[in-house]
């Protein structure tokens, strides 16, 4: 004869059902959230780097080449090669945000904005606080827990199983 679930083991249950499906769709939902949340800074900041199709603006040149200093070990530095560290840093801040908010890549897209990060604080060191540090924990979370479910990169590697590839084993 087996005992009567109590009124006790019976919540306990319900309680277990309802965390299980929270945590379902927190894992559903959270890595297209984060993706966006790191996305959109550089993203808005990528937008304003342009004078029109590939033309850089006169004022991101005038801010790399005059304005943006490295800060280390006590002094300040010029940028190295600031044109063309404008134009790299404009066609990262377009791309891997784009990269990120369809999840493609995203690995390597969240990697290149917490190195972004990095050196953005080498040329804000009181950023941190206010910025730089969610940033990086934004990156490094898209970094552990990878793409989610809603990304191309989840279709792509659910396409690879399909056709039995060893990458999405």
């Amino acid at each position: 004869m087996s005992p009567q679930p109590t009124s006790l083991s019976s919540t306990s249950a319900t309680v277990r059902h309802v965390l299980l499906r929270i945590e379902a769709t927190a894992q559903w939902l959270a890595p297209p959230v984060v993706r966006i949340a790191l996305a959109l800074p550089f993203l808005r900041s990528g937008l304003t780097r342009w004078d029109g199709f590939l033309s850089l603006s006169l004022g991101t040149l005038f801010l790399f080449e005059e304005q943006f200093k490295l800060h280390v070990f006590g002094g300040e530095y010029a940028l190295p090669a600031p044109d063309q560290l404008a134009l790299m840093t404009a066609i990262a801040e377009i791309a891997l945000p784009i990269l990120l908010i369809v999840g493609l890549g995203t690995r390597f897209a969240a990697l290149g904005l917490l190195v972004m990060t990095g050196v953005i604080q080498l040329v804000f060191p009181n950023g941190w606080a206010n910025f730089h540090l969610y940033w990086a924990a934004l990156a490094m979370a898209i970094i552990a827990i990878g793409p989610g479910p809603v990304s191309l990169d989840h279709w792509i590697n659910k396409g690879g199983a399909r056709s039995g590839s060893p990458e999405a084993r």
